[in-house]
């Protein structure tokens, strides 16, 4: 493990790792970090994905990750909020991107309950537009719809449902109600300050992604929120962010990084994805994980979501080793 491999530590506030004879000093500053499940790799079979959920569950993760895709061969992402629901018990389940738009505002508000009830409570939901039209085509969802505007829509209409509002005469509202008063705890999936101050109203965070790992650009992002916030009345927001990675020696990271960038955005041109794979994700080593992670923590981010880019579990061993001296 890492204690042999790179990393001890010397006081409650530093981690110092040792990769061969070279120290790298790292303070260990307030950032929890969580954990995406593989989702979006292919070849997924039910026994991988219950192992990582339950080591992940196990481990020193903040949280436990996935998102939505229609379109392409990953879990569909309610469905395994169920199974993850029943897979674990202790790690907060966050939904990194659900895009209202695909689907009934009613049916979503009655399934992310349902998940939030047998969950006990620790389910987070980030909402977003999406990014591919092919999605929308995909369930005979209308393009026009992917708007801020209308996302804003579907979220009072599912915070209705969570409260107990009654939206038709039924001798009943939608249930069940949600574990948490006023539901799942929401999020804005975003890159750009326009689509942060639309969302001051229903948010409480934001669950961002950064490509090329510049604190300084996403510390930015942060900037527009805390003051959107704040001019709001509201409290401050939650600032999580996220990036691929691939743990380990010499260029087998990067090169697994590439491959899972051509699988993943199989709807951009193959030779875009290698124009911007080499500067795509991080790749590295332990020690350089650790580095990287202060940085965020250094700009004031609360969580930073890890994204693998392989199913192999010493990927997420390690990954721990690493979140285990922020924890």
């Amino acid at each position: 493990d890492v204690a042999h491999r790179c990393a001890f530590r010397d006081d409650a506030r530093h981690l110092r790792i040792t990769p061969g004879a070279s120290c790298v000093r790292v303070r260990m500053t307030h950032v929890r970090i969580g954990m995406t499940m593989p989702v979006m790799e292919p070849d997924l079979d039910a026994e991988m994905l219950h192992s990582w959920a339950t080591t992940i569950d196990d481990g020193p993760f903040s949280s436990l990750c996935w998102g939505e895709r229609i379109a392409f061969d990953n879990p569909e992402c309610l469905t395994f909020l169920g199974a993850l629901a029943a897979w674990t018990r202790r790690v907060p389940l966050v939904m990194t991107v659900v895009v209202p738009q695909l689907h009934d505002p009613v049916m979503l508000a009655k399934s992310l309950a349902t998940g939030d009830m047998l969950s006990g409570g620790r389910l987070t939901v980030a909402l977003g537009v999406g990014g591919r039209h092919e999605d929308y085509r995909a369930v005979g969802a209308d393009p026009s719809t992917q708007t801020m505007r209308q996302l804003a829509d579907r979220a009072e209409t599912m915070k209705r449902v969570w409260a107990g509002e009654k939206l038709t005469e039924s001798v009943l509202p939608v249930g069940p109600p949600p574990h948490r008063k006023g539901g799942p705890v929401l999020h804005v999936g975003t890159t750009g300050p326009k689509t942060i101050r639309s969302a001051v109203d229903w948010a409480d965070g934001i669950a961002g992604v950064t490509l090329d790992l510049d604190a300084g650009k996403q510390n930015e992002l942060f900037d527009v929120a805390r003051s959107a916030w704040a001019d709001a009345g509201r409290a401050a927001p939650h600032l999580a962010t996220s990036f691929w990675f691939a743990i380990g020696e010499g260029d087998g990271p990067r090169a697994q990084v590439t491959r899972h960038l051509h699988h993943y955005m199989n709807w951009i041109p193959s030779e875009f994805v290698d124009a911007i794979a080499p500067t795509t994700g991080w790749a590295g080593t332990e020690a350089e994980l650790a580095e990287v992670l202060r940085r965020f923590a250094d700009i004031g981010t609360d969580e930073v979501q890890l994204i693998p880019t392989s199913t192999d579990p010493d990927q997420l061993r390690r990954a721990a080793d690493v979140a285990a001296a922020f924890s």
